[in-house]
């Protein structure tokens, strides 16, 4: 402690008095908040409140409303506490006596305890969007492909319509997107210096009126204005700002992932809608050769040529079909309200939703495997993230080393005065200049710096895993778009030609009697069968264009 006292100025009794009673009304106003029941700035306190659910250790997860950021576990965020920029120690002063600064105690000999690593992204699992996938209804009764597959209404809604909708409209992305200002205000938050602490007392008072004298000496009363001024002499402040800037970063690319994922979810419900159209397609192709088939038996039957049982057999062939077409209808109302659930559309507006699209595309010519990997690994945001998380997890080093150092509390004391009247002497007022210093000699932050460090590896471990892992999803992408296009060629090119001509030939057999009406249902099945196979694998294969671009990160497809 450095003590620069200055020339006492005398001062008079009468303005000693008056000087008194200020300082009395201070020193009542503060002992006023230590009353119980007294009405200052003291928390109130009630212990028997129970927890709420969803608190700390609570298995019911984040409340709403609680603040939770909603993008997830933020790379490189670690386990820390949040960033502050204000000092956790109490103001408390020095021992009675005359001239005596006052300092600042606790964690000036505790340094990191009030600052550590930022958790701006608590680890909070990012709410996962319903996935929907293409309709799987069973195939009920007859099929047969449709003569051509059109595009839908000319006003429907094509696929990049549709993602634009949601992304205006999503309410799950534009909570996801206030992550961002929040993170701009932490940034703020984290760049403001500390506030200068004011403190005024008074010190060697008298419990019972009066003043001292010759026969009961003491004092003499003394009145102290006092500002401690913190100087952040470690640059914990810079750090704390170059934290918060890189968590800012994460955050962005982190909602860039989020609406990388929502735009799968589109398309799956895109699929999902034509997959549900086109079987209802197919179950109307079907309904109508099955009601040629009833109608040509119907006449066979007036001839002679079939039997009631055979009739009856085609006739429940056809109320088959016609429950099938049912089915097909509710799937293709499921199919739309699932799509406008994603685009945030009212229910009646879901129902009456059109797009514009095609199962069977044109695909354009794959791109080399290795130019694929090279721009997942450039630009998908998830990787960004990982690795700007990185550079946030060595800026939580060089915050934790700085952390070490408390800040100097330079002591200002521009007033005092000392009441001599009771002597008989004029009283007299000083100033004090000091300064308090913690020693960091036990305290370092040595734990703190250690599970930095250790943060960054696992950082760094965590960023090459999702490397790797981009890499897996490029490969197993590629590999299912190529075998879906393998398969939907052999398809159309030979499996279903070969088994709509043995159907035909069936058919033809029996109308000339060399064939029985089971053999004509078998043959019918067997299409059945492959009419499945076609659109299972169409769906397949138009659906592994669109993955091929979220595991790229890029739109490589149509």
């Amino acid at each position: 402690m450095v003590m620069m006292p200055g020339r006492p100025r005398p001062r008079t009794g009468q303005g000693s008095r008056a000087t008194v009673a200020i300082g009395n009304l201070a020193i009542a106003w503060a002992c006023l908040a230590t009353i119980p029941g007294a009405r200052a700035q003291q928390a109130q306190i009630d212990s028997e409140i129970p927890s709420l659910p969803g608190g700390s250790g609570s298995s019911l997860g984040s409340m709403p409303g609680a603040g939770s950021p909603a993008l997830g576990t933020a790379p490189g965020a670690g386990a820390s506490g949040p960033i502050t920029n204000q000092p956790a120690s109490p103001i408390l002063s020095g021992r009675p006596g005359p001239t005596t600064p006052k300092g600042i105690t606790g964690a000036l000999s505790n340094p990191g305890a009030a600052q550590g690593p930022t958790s701006l992204q608590m680890p909070v699992t990012a709410p996962e969007s319903q996935q929907v996938g293409p309709t799987s209804s069973g195939f009920a009764g007859t099929l047969d492909l449709p003569s051509t597959e059109d595009d839908g209404p000319a006003d429907g809604l094509t696929l990049d319509q549709i993602i634009d909708v949601t992304l205006a409209r999503s309410l799950d992305l534009r909570q996801k997107f206030i992550e961002i200002p929040m993170a701009r205000a932490d940034v703020l938050q984290a760049s403001l210096r500390a506030n200068p602490v004011f403190y005024q007392d008074g010190q060697l008072l008298m419990y019972r009126p009066g003043q001292y004298n010759r026969s009961e000496p003491g004092g003499p009363q003394q009145f102290d204005t006092n500002v401690n001024i913190p100087l952040d002499v470690s640059g914990k402040r810079r750090a704390r700002t170059a934290v918060a800037v890189r968590a800012q970063k994460v955050l962005e690319a982190q909602y860039q992932d989020a609406v990388r994922q929502r735009i799968d979810d589109i398309y799956d419900g895109f699929v999902g809608v034509l997959n549900a159209r086109q079987t209802l397609r197919y179950s109307r192709q079907s309904v109508q050769g099955m009601e040629q088939l009833l109608a040509q038996n119907e006449r066979l039957f007036k001839a002679g040529q079939v039997t009631q049982l055979e009739l009856d057999r085609v006739e429940n062939q056809v109320r088959i079909a016609s429950l099938g077409l049912m089915d097909a209808e509710g799937a293709y109302r499921r199919a739309q309200l699932n799509l406008g659930s994603l685009m945030n559309l009212p229910a009646d507006e879901g129902s009456r939703l059109e797009i514009r699209g095609n199962i069977d595309i044109p695909a354009p010519p794959l791109p080399p495997i290795d130019d694929l990997r090279r721009i997942a690994l450039d630009e998908r945001p998830d990787i960004q993230a990982y690795r700007l998380g990185l550079s946030r997890a060595h800026a939580d080093v060089r915050l934790a080393k700085a952390n070490a150092y408390s800040d100097v509390y330079v002591l200002w004391q521009p007033y005092t005065f000392q009441d001599n009247s009771p002597y008989g002497v004029r009283s007299a007022t000083s100033w004090a200049l000091g300064v308090t210093v913690p020693l960091p000699i036990y305290n370092r932050n040595q734990g703190g710096v250690l599970r930095a460090k250790m943060n960054v590896d696992q950082s760094r471990l965590q960023l090459a895993d999702i490397e790797r892992q981009a890499l897996i999803d490029i490969e197993v992408a590629v590999q299912d778009f190529q075998v879906a296009r393998r398969l939907i060629r052999e398809l159309q090119q030979t499996v279903i030609p070969d088994a709509r001509e043995i159907r035909n030939k069936t058919i033809e057999l029996r109308n000339r009697g060399a064939a029985s009406f089971i053999d004509v249902i078998n043959a019918q099945l067997d299409f059945n069968d492959k009419v499945k196979q076609y659109l299972d694998t169409a769906i397949r294969y138009r659906r592994s264009m669109l993955t091929l671009n979220t595991a790229v990160g890029k739109k490589v497809m149509p």
